[in-house]
């Protein structure tokens, strides 16, 4: 029987997080038939969300340290002539000079992914990184970016011509992320919740760019200009990283330990967003937020900040609210206006999840990457979404 194609998604590390969720998805629903997928990781492994993959899929790790080592090139090189792949699918800057070893690979097509910036870069202005993405422009097809806001970066600061750049929102599972129905469950928390409470929460990363410490900071403000209302109100904080230490801390000197919830990794989404009245995504940069995207199907409404590809899921007014990034005095004034309107609680809600339920489909999404690998592997037209 004919193999499939195999196409090789070269990525930072196999995760948790946003690009690497999208990439699980797009490999489950994959038809078996029509392609093959391997991963190609620089640095490791997280057994766990490995474990989401429910076809057998080839994952090298190059063990990557620190520093910029040429031997990397060298064992990028024999990885992908073991592999053998017909389409090599780079992703974020991190895996973007892979394009060089897959650029030797006979035969190999090459795609390079755009799914956000890091805190280092967050407007993708940095002189440094430009020139790199610059200099490998000519090896890279076809690129795919998550937002328009994304895709036209690539164009007006990277040069990259329009024609070779795909645009190609996230997908959400719509039958693991709906709203709660019947009473709220409370999981494991550390408190009991009164039957009026007011739960507001996010889930991410706990790192720079995802800035978790304006939402304690806007959330203490909210406990104390609303003295009377503090005993409902609530914070759940859904995930763990580097800035995991500094958000403990920061809880404890605001005094709101008693009534946050930090509840680290975990992999039971979808009942930590049911838990929720309103959901905060308090990030400095964002290509489009995953989280966000599931927050909406649950039919919450979101406080997002007005960066990256926010403003291209959140309607102002409409499905929710968006504040400047590190504001926690506009954070904490979105999220009393929900407070005091519990009717716009519900109506941004029901927008937001008619929104997802429309244009948000992860089999859209799986399509619009599938058909820029038949662009490029069979000259068949794009179904980019």
């Amino acid at each position: 029987m004919r193999r499939a194609p195999l196409i090789c998604h070269v990525i930072h590390r196999l995760g948790t997080g946003g690009l690497e969720n999208g990439l699980v998805n797009l490999i489950n629903r994959t038809p078996p038939d029509r392609y093959d997928h391997a991963i190609l990781c620089l640095e490791g492994v997280d057994g766990w969300f490995a474990g989401r993959l429910q076809r057998e899929v080839p994952i090298l790790t190059l063990e990557r340290t620190a520093g910029h080592s040429f031997g990397l090139y060298g064992r990028a090189w024999r990885a992908l002539r073991r592999l053998r792949p017909a389409l090599v699918h780079t992703r974020n800057l991190s895996a973007l000079e892979m394009q060089i070893p897959a650029r030797l690979l006979s035969g190999a097509r090459r795609v390079h992914g755009i799914h956000g910036r890091d805190l280092f870069d967050l407007d993708g202005r940095n002189r440094k990184y430009l020139l790199l993405r610059r200099a490998i422009r000519p090896l890279v097809e076809r690129y795919t970016a998550v937002s328009r806001d994304l895709a036209n970066w690539l164009v007006e600061a990277v040069g990259v011509p329009p024609v070779r750049v795909r645009q190609i929102y996230n997908g959400v599972d719509q039958e693991r992320f709906h709203p709660r129905q019947g009473p709220r469950r409370t999981l494991d928390m550390p408190f009991t919740l009164p039957a009026d409470a007011q739960v507001l929460g996010t889930v991410g990363r706990l790192a720079g760019v995802k800035d978790q410490a304006t939402l304690v900071r806007a959330f203490a403000a909210l406990v104390r200009r609303r003295p009377r209302q503090a005993s409902r109100l609530f914070l759940v904080i859904v995930g763990d990283g580097p800035e995991a230490g500094r958000i403990r801390d920061l809880v404890r000197e605001t005094g709101i330990g008693g009534r946050t919830w930090l509840a680290g990794e975990r992999d039971d989404i979808p009942e930590l967003l049911r838990l929720m009245d309103v959901f905060v995504l308090p990030s400095l940069a964002e290509g489009v937020s995953n989280t966000l995207l599931e927050a909406q199907a649950t039919g919450l409404p979101v406080v997002a900040t007005a960066v990256g590809g926010n403003p291209e899921l959140v309607e102002d007014g409409h499905n929710g609210f968006l504040v400047p990034p590190a504001d926690p005095e506009a954070l904490a004034e979105a999220l009393e206006r929900y407070l005091e309107n519990p009717a716009l609680v519900r109506r941004h809600g029901a927008a937001g999840l008619a929104r997802v339920r429309s244009r948000f489909h992860w089999d859209r999404c799986v399509e619009g990457y599938l058909g820029v690998y038949d662009e490029l592997l069979y000259g068949r037209a794009s179904a980019g979404g």
